[in-house]
Parts: C-alpha cells; sequence; structure tokens
C-alpha cells in the first residue's frame, strides 16, 4: 500500500534488466504529443485521481509523524529529560496517538489501493478495448503483412505493461517524493548532524543495492526466456497438429528430451536466480546495520563531549526515520526508467491506434438496400489491383477485369495459380480496394456502400475452414445468434450434415475441439456451409471449398454448395474444373486478366487455356488407354503446354529459368516420368 507506514512506493517495472529495458525502451516509436494523450486517457477519473493524490501525500506525511512520537515517548514519558520517573498519563496518550496514526495510515493505505487499482484496472480495460476495435476496423491486408504475435503483443503485454504504470508508477513518484522530503525534514528537526552522517553513508549504501538488483534482472530476464521456451515447447508438442506430427514420425522421445534439457535448464536459473546476490546481500545487510550502530557511535561521542544534548529519544527516533529512507530514494532512482518504460508502452500502443484504415465508409455511404440495383448483382468495371506489399514493377493482380453476375447467376473463375482468382472474391465485398475502375454492388459503387451493409449480404465459404474450439450449436449460431432450433436444423439438413450430427451422442452440443479437429474434412465444410445458410445472404462466395477434400467428400460437399447456391448470386472459384462445369459462365483468368469466358462446352470448342486445363486434370488422372482419347475430345488439337501459360512463370533467360533447368536437369524426376516408370493399373 503506497502511503502507509512501510514509508516505500514500489514503481511499475521492478526485476527487470534495465539495459535490455532501454534498449527496448529506445525502439518504440515517437508519437507527438505523446504526454497530453496518455492524460486524456485519465478525464473520466480525474476526480478520483485527484483524491489518490490527497490520499498519497497524507498518508506519506503521516508515516514519518511516529518517530517524533517515539522521541518523546522516550524523553518525555519513559525517561523524562529533567528526571523523575514514568509520566503514564502522557505515555498513554502518546501511545494513542501512536496508534491512532498507524489506524489511520492503515484505512488510508487501503482507501489509495482501491482508487489506484480501480483507475488503472478502468484505464487499462479502456484501452485494451479502443484498441481492440480499432485492430476489428483494420482492412485485411493489414493482418496479412503483421505477424499475429505481433499484434497479441500490443494487446497483451504493452497495454498489461501500462496497467503496472496506471496502478502504481505515478503513485509511487509521489509517495517517494513526499515520503523523502518529509523523512529528511524529520531528520533535521531531529538532529541536523545525525542527519549529515546518514546522508553521507547512503549513496553508497543505494549503488550496492541497486547493483545488486541489476544482477538478479538479468538472471530473471534469463529464467524467462527458458520459461518461454517451455511454453513454446509445450504449444508446438502438445496441440492437436503437434501431437499428430510427433506420432507420425515417432518422434515423442525426441520432444520428451528437448522439454527435459529446458527444464533442467529452467531448474538451474532458478537456482542462479535465489543465489544471485547472496554475498552483496550480505554486505548491504552489513551497511544497513551498520549505519543505526555507526549513529550510536558518534550519539555516544557528542554526549561524552558536551557539545550538543542527544537524548535516548534522539537516538531512537532518528534511526527510526532513517530506516524508513532507504527504500523511498532507491524508487527515486528508478524513475527514469519507470517513465522512459511507461512512455514506450503508451508510444507503441498509439503507434497502432493511429493507423487509417485504409478502407473507410464514406461520410455519406448508403446500405445496400438502398441502392438502385438489384441485391445480388455484382458488376466489376475495368478493375485494376495491386497488393500494397508488391514492387513497382511487379504487374497488377487484376488487370483491366470486366464482368457482370446477374441475381441467380453462378459465375465461375479458373486459371493457372497467380491469375487473380481469389482477388476478385477479396474486392467483390470489398475486404480489399481496387486501385483501378469501379466494383458494382446492387448497381452502386462499393465505396458509396457501408461495409457493414455489404458484408450483410454476402456469405464466404473458403478452403480452410475455421471452427471455434467450441459445440457445433455455437459455431452455426455464430452467423444468426437467436437462430432457432428448426433454423439450425433446416440449414444443416440442407448442408448435408444433419443426419451426422444427429448421429454424435451430444448432438449439436458437441465439442468440435480446436480448429474443429474432431471432425472430418467433409464435416467442417458442410458445417460452415450451414452456417452460412444461418445468414442467408443473396451473394455467396465459394474459394476453392472443396479442393482439400477427396473424391467422396468433395461429391457430398460440392451437392450441399449446389444447395446453398440455389436462388443465390454464386462466385466460385476452383482448380478441379468438375465442380464448376454447371456454372451459368466460367471466366478464365491469366495473368490478371480474363481471356475467355463461357460456358463449359463453349470453352472446350474454343481449344485455348481452358481446354488445356481440362486435359491437364484429364493427363493427372492417369486413366490408361483413355486419357490420349479425351485429351483429344477436349482439347481438339495439342496447344502450348501449361507451364509455358502460368502467371507466375520466370522470364526465359532469367535466373529463376536457369535455376529451374539446372533443378531439373539434377533431379530428373521433376521433368517427367521414367521410361521405366509403372503406370498403375497395371495393363490386364
Amino acid at each position: 500500500m503506497g502511503g502507509g507506514m512501510g514509508g516505500g512506493h514500489r514503481g511499475g517495472f521492478r526485476g527487470v534488466d534495465e539495459d535490455a529495458q532501454r534498449k527496448l525502451n529506445a525502439e518504440a516509436p515517437r508519437i507527438a504529443g505523446l504526454g497530453s494523450r496518455v492524460v486524456s486517457l485519465f478525464s473520466a477519473y480525474r476526480w478520483r485521481i485527484f483524491f489518490t493524490g490527497i490520499l498519497v501525500i497524507v498518508g506519506a506525511a503521516i508515516a514519518v509523524v511516529p518517530p517524533l512520537i517515539v522521541q518523546r515517548i522516550f524523553d518525555d514519558a519513559l525517561f523524562p529529560v529533567a528526571g523523575g520517573g514514568p509520566h503514564l498519563e502522557l505515555l498513554a496518550w502518546l501511545v494513542a496517538a501512536m496508534v491512532g496514526l498507524f489506524l489511520l495510515s492503515a484505512v488510508l493505505g487501503v482507501a489509495q489501493t482501491w482508487l489506484t487499482s480501480t483507475v488503472g484496472n478502468n484505464v487499462t480495460g479502456d484501452l485494451r478495448v479502443k484498441l481492440f476495435e480499432h485492430l476489428q476496423a483494420m482492412e485485411l491486408g493489414f493482418f496479412t503483412r503483421t505477424k499475429t504475435g505481433v499484434i497479441q503483443s500490443r494487446l497483451q503485454n504493452d497495454v498489461g505493461g501500462v496497467s503496472g504504470v496506471l496502478t502504481n508508477t505515478v503513485t509511487s513518484i509521489l509517495g517517494n517524493v513526499v515520503t523523502v522530503i518529509a523523512s529528511l525534514v524529520a531528520m533535521i528537526l531531529i538532529d541536523w548532524r545525525l542527519t549529515l552522517i546518514a546522508v553521507v553513508m547512503m549513496p553508497f549504501l543505494i549503488f550496492v543495492q541497486r547493483r545488486v538488483g541489476q544482477v538478479r534482472a538479468r538472471i530473471a530476464g534469463e529464467t524467462q526466456e527458458s520459461l518461454s521456451e517451455l511454453t513454446s515447447i509445450t504449444q508446438e508438442t502438445l496441440s492437436v497438429s503437434g501431437m499428430l506430427l510427433s506420432k507420425a514420425f515417432n518422434r515423442q522421445r525426441t520432444e520428451s528430451e528437448r522439454y527435459q534439457a529446458e527444464n533442467r535448464n529452467q531448474v538451474v536459473l532458478q537456482v542462479r536466480r535465489a543465489m544471485s546476490g547472496q554475498g552483496f546481500f550480505a554486505v548491504v545487510q552489513v551497511l544497513m546495520a551498520s549505519v543505526p550502530a555507526v549513529i550510536y557511535l558518534v550519539s555516544g561521542y557528542l554526549i561524552a563531549g558536551g557539545t550538543g544534548a542527544i537524548t535516548a529519544g534522539t537516538v531512537v527516533a532518528f534511526t527510526t526515520v532513517q530506516a524508513r529512507l532507504l527504500m523511498p530514494l532507491m524508487g527515486l532512482m528508478r524513475v527514469s526508467l519507470d517513465v522512459q518504460t511507461s512512455s514506450a508502452l503508451f508510444a507503441r500502443i498509439f503507434e497502432y491506434l493511429d493507423l487509417v484504415p485504409e478502407i473507410q465508409d464514406a461520410p455519406d455511404a448508403i446500405t445496400v438496400d438502398q441502392a438502385p440495383g438489384p441485391r445480388g448483382r455484382l458488376e466489376f468495371v475495368d478493375v485494376v489491383f495491386r497488393y500494397p506489399d508488391a514492387s513497382a514493377e511487379a504487374r497488377a493482380t487484376l488487370d483491366g477485369v470486366s464482368f457482370v453476375a446477374e441475381p441467380g447467376q453462378h459465375v465461375a473463375f479458373v486459371g493457372p495459380s497467380g491469375a487473380g482468382k481469389t482477388t476478385i472474391l477479396y474486392l467483390a465485398p470489398r475486404l480489399y480496394e481496387a486501385k483501378g475502375g469501379a466494383v458494382l454492388f446492387a448497381g452502386a459503387n462499393v465505396r458509396e456502400l457501408s461495409q457493414e451493409s455489404i458484408i450483410d449480404h454476402v456469405g464466404i465459404v473458403s478452403q480452410e475452414t475455421y471452427l471455434f474450439h467450441a459445440t457445433i450449436r455455437e459455431n452455426l449460431r455464430y452467423a444468426k445468434p437467436d437462430a432457432t432450433e428448426d433454423e439450425l436444423i433446416a440449414a444443416c439438413t440442407a448442408a448435408n450434415i444433419h443426419h451426422i450430427i444427429a448421429g454424435f451422442e451430444q448432438g449439436y452440443d458437441t465439442v468440435v475441439g480446436e480448429r474443429g479437429y474432431r471432425l472430418s474434412g467433409g464435416e467442417k465444410q458442410r458445417i460452415a456451409i450451414a452456417r452460412v445458410l444461418l445468414k442467408d445472404p443473396p451473394v455467396l462466395l465459394l474459394d476453392e471449398a472443396t479442393s482439400a477434400l477427396d473424391t467422396v467428400s468433395e461429391r457430398v460437399v460440392q451437392e450441399a454448395l449446389d444447395e446453398a447456391a440455389k436462388g443465390r448470386t454464386t462466385l466460385s472459384i476452383a482448380h478441379r474444373l468438375s465442380t464448376v462445369m454447371g456454372a451459368d459462365v466460367i471466366h478464365v483468368l491469366e495473368a490478371g486478366r480474363i481471356v475467355e469466358s463461357g460456358t463449359h462446352t463453349e470453352l472446350l470448342a474454343l481449344g485455348g487455356l481452358y481446354a488445356e486445363l481440362a486435359a491437364e486434370q484429364v493427363a493427372a488422372s492417369r486413366v490408361l488407354d483413355t486419357e490420349a482419347a479425351v485429351e483429344q475430345a477436349v482439347t481438339g488439337g495439342a496447344p502450348a503446354p501449361l507451364a509455358d501459360r502460368r502467371a507466375d512463370r520466370a522470364p526465359a533467360d532469367s535466373a529463376g529459368a536457369d535455376a529451374v533447368a539446372t533443378i531439373t536437369a539434377a533431379v530428373p524426376l521433376l521433368a517427367g516420368p521414367r521410361p521405366d516408370e509403372p503406370i498403375y493399373p497395371p495393363e490386364s
């Protein structure tokens, strides 16, 4: 409790490596007007802060009064200087005064702790929510280029760090200053000569104490790093993915040995931490005990020499005040580092709060319902897009893409990797912003629509299904929190998953496990489809929703997708052409441009890139005796190899092309099957 009878106030940062902390502080961003912005965080709690300051000052001042009373007890009540026996009535009043001060100090300390804790944690909570909400408003591109660990560190470590600042550092500085000043004044009032002696010895004592703290802090840092490594090993090995990996390669013993080795290191560090500075502490204890002893010695010489009246009460009171002076002085010597560290933490937080989302609603944004066109209509008009982290020399991801998806129409996109298919799906709901051209949603430019309104009208099913570690019911209701049981069953029935859920012992209350690992890939994907169906959007975006599934699961999931797409505008991406053969129109992308458009039959008849993709997939199936005939039927000829048309292929005569040629020559398997390679199934 700051401001109590303990005579010392702890700051917000203790037990840290000072050199490492200063280096970290120096790397913090520079924020203009940081001080005023930090102060503004407390504006809602200014009266509580005012009363806290009063309590700190009063509590620190009260802490030095009891030693003065002790002087009166010894010199006037117990051993009167004027002679005679103890003055019991005066002694009773002085003792009552001391007890009253102790009681008052305790009450003030409790009140101060409650106020500082309330204010500090409320401001910390406000700051954490403010930062979280701001990050929620950032565009998708921010999260694709920023490590998740960095974002989590800002929310947890930095915001958690300022909690100590808000609850301790300010009151620590104020309380320590008042305590030191009051103690020095009291010491001077008691005896100025003894004050000089105590002050002369104090700097050396503080220096030794600081050196001990620095040694222990460095070992504490190593201990924390070792603990972090233990935690990392635990997370990596005992997660579902890590356990599958270790069991698949029979590495459980190796992982146990790795954990044991780091655990032994942790034990050694803990012992070093416990024993570090024990010699220094012995010296400190000697010095702390020596200061009163020296005071006693000097007092004896002064009394013997008759140079001034020093009583027993003077000596006892002085040593009592002097003992309370050490910790506040050490706290004040750390003020500079505490202030730097708190400023660095706030700077890193405000750096994120100052980020401006690249995609924001216009001041006069309208909703989709207010747009002039039908709700399910999507149109791209000469759209150009380049990702923010792409170099200036790199080609645009999309270059002049135009198409129209009418309400209820199924529009599919196919093409080589890197052609820009997924980017189209990101631009449609304005998860990214087109750099040129226009994206129209329900007849209005998406820049004129509110983002919330657009997302409310779009459902997305991606290849990587994300499920929370919760029940199936909770995962489904993420799309519609107030969904009834009948609505859940209807959505799951349409997604072809209800009969499986009904077979589980807990039914819809079955916990799916971390990232849905307790379910198969097809089951997870169908639950994701059911979740979208609960949302019931007029526009459906399918990003290779079946590419990671086996043939049987793909067929079942595709049936669920076909059911979900009925009556909705559907934009789908697929590498397996079998999943988009029934689309109303298929757009073939290459190097960011639409090079072909039409139905499956029309595109095969063209004999272009789509026909080539179809032939490649047929060839990959290795169906003997039919491959050549099917390829001839779907392509009508022999177009250039697909590898020559890949959007991400290295240019001829480039270093990348030379590297590919070198690897192919060194590893013949990359160039094609060996002449003697067996083909399955074997010929009958």
